[in-house]
């Protein structure tokens, strides 16, 4: 690491594409400053290279250019143009698509070039000497213009198998020239890592080039695949963020940064960047407005979520016999899962999670555990639901149920009106601090018309309800139990200012279990505001 710039050692690369190769994944459409933001995130996280598109082929990355020249203080990253070789029979002096790639001001340029030889002739329509010649002429000029100049062989692996010699040609061709890294793609996903390992291995004792690694994920092997590359020697990884890109997308920078750092021991990142990569995750997924993956590798929800018992047990004992590494390091945490698969050490452990110590009672665990086994045999989650489980527990812990309100009835109107608009209202009658309440709502909807009606009847007793909003709503049908019967399982996710939080309610229609699920909301809601519960 040199200290004077925070920037990594430059004998590997992190590379990251997710502004060029990630946008294309269908659904993701960035703006320029969505584009800005995720440059911050990338440089926070400290990578090596941020590729952010390429100017001159369209306005927007243009302007991103133009815009990150005045907005972008990189502390640790450097901006990459991408771009392509001149045109066949022309000179790259003249070449307009590389004076744009000048004209970006960033200090080094990626050029895609063709390596396979069918490629050339069918899609460049030239010769195969006219495209060596096109790469020597491009990584000429501009390494004369002061840039520093990455090639990526297109369709190298599949080139390489055509047509060994040729793809060889291109490599030396480009590092000849005065290419710093040749990289070697895989543009239709398709290899698979014991081939990755071979060809790369190959290429680099034939030519002697630096080499990288650019995979596609459509076998499922693309961070496999950037691994046995560098097994292979390769120092330079391109990657995008979550693994974003075309068709099922790209090298995932998250685990192979993970892999690179607490699996071979390499140093890729500045000190103490590591441990923002749970962070950085999501908040890039925020930006292109895409949920995170829950099961992503070091950064998901999920990746050190446990739910089996017996894993529970071990984890008691020694978080490390069921987990490959310590969570924290990533910025990730260790969660429980509560289930009908729970035991014992799953409750004790989810109870210490949620600041209850049960180790000294066995008879209130296993009360819980038949609780939560009995609850879920009627259609309830608790995975996805630790405030539903949390009230559980409490009660079993008080030894009685605790609630701020008292119902004494519910009931929801929807009606067809002239207008052809639907009319939902609901209304509720409860009890709250000795106070009978009746009050009555409207909305979108019978749900969430019984939701505005709950909120009117308590907020004058508990005015701590304006912070709290109903974020999410969820509805599966559970499959019957007696012939076309049927139940019905509503998750609701809730929040405030400061967290969110999530409850489940079953019951035979939907708006029962709509119910269930508002008032454990409403409960947890107070709790965390730091109220007592009231009887009713």
């Amino acid at each position: 690491m040199t200290e004077a710039n925070s920037r990594p050692d430059d004998s590997f690369h992190v590379f990251d594409t997710t502004l060029r190769d990630g946008a294309q994944r269908e659904g993701i459409n960035l703006t320029v400053a969505d584009k800005l933001t995720i440059a911050r995130h990338l440089d926070d996280f400290g990578v090596g290279f941020i590729e952010g598109g390429w100017p001159g082929a369209n306005p927007r990355d243009t302007e991103f250019f133009a815009r990150a020249a005045a907005e972008l203080d990189l502390r640790t990253a450097r901006l990459v143009a991408f771009g392509a070789t001149r045109r066949a029979g022309g000179r790259a002096a003249e070449d307009p698509q590389l004076a744009a790639l000048v004209t970006s001001g960033a200090p080094v340029i990626t050029l895609v070039a063709k390596s396979h030889d069918r490629h050339v002739e069918l899609a460049l329509r030239t010769t195969l000497e006219e495209n060596l010649e096109m790469v020597r002429d491009s990584v000429e000029y501009l390494c004369s213009q002061g840039r520093r100049v990455f090639i990526d062989c297109e369709h190298f692996f599949d080139g390489y198998r055509a047509n060994r010699e040729y793809a060889l040609a291109v490599v030396r061709t480009a590092h000849q020239a005065g290419a710093d890294v040749v990289v070697l793609c895989d543009t239709n996903g398709g290899m698979l890592p014991a081939g990755v390992r071979e060809i790369v291995a190959d290429v680099l004792k034939e030519t002697g080039a630096r080499l990288g690694i650019h995979a596609q994920d459509d076998t499922g092997c693309a961070v496999a695949n950037t691994l046995a590359a560098v097994d292979a020697g390769a120092t330079h990884v391109q990657c995008t963020a979550n693994g974003y890109g075309e068709r099922v997308g790209n090298a995932n920078l998250f685990p192979v940064v993970g892999a690179l750092e607490l699996k071979y021991g390499r140093r890729v990142l500045p000190e103490g960047r590591l441990a923002e990569m749970t962070r950085i995750s999501h908040a890039i997924a925020e930006v292109v407005n895409l949920a995170p993956s829950t099961h992503q590798p070091y950064v998901g929800l999920s990746a050190f979520a446990h739910k089996a018992g017996l894993h529970a047990s071990a984890i008691k004992v020694d978080p490390d016999l069921y987990q490959h590494i310590d969570p924290e390091l990533v910025g990730n945490t260790m969660r429980m899962l509560v289930s009908d698969m729970a035991g014992r050490a799953s409750v004790e452990l989810k109870g210490k999670e949620l600041g209850y110590d049960l180790s000294a009672d066995r008879d209130l665990v296993g009360r819980v555990v038949a609780r939560v086994k009995e609850q879920e045999n009627l259609g309830y989650t608790y995975e996805a639901a630790d405030a539903s489980f949390e009230l559980l527990l409490r009660d079993e812990v008080k030894g009685r149920r605790e609630r701020f309100f008292t119902l004494e009835s519910w009931r929801t109107i929807s009606e067809q009106l002239p207008d052809g608009k639907a009319g939902n209202e609901a209304t509720v009658k409860i009890w709250a601090k000795g106070e009978r309440r009746i009050a009555t709502g409207e909305g979108n909807g019978p749900v969430n018309a019984l939701d505005m009606a709950l909120r009117t009847a308590l907020e004058h007793i508990y005015p701590e309800l304006a912070r709290m909003e109903l974020v999410d709503y969820k509805v599966r049908i559970l499959e019957g139990q007696h012939g076309t019967g049927s139940k019905t399982r509503v998750l609701i996710e809730s929040g405030d200012t400061a967290s969110t939080w999530s409850t489940v309610g079953v019951a035979d229609n939907v708006i029962a279990a709509s119910w269930l699920a508002l008032e454990d909301a409403y409960t947890y809601g107070l709790l965390h505001a730091g109220l007592d519960p009231a009887e009713g």
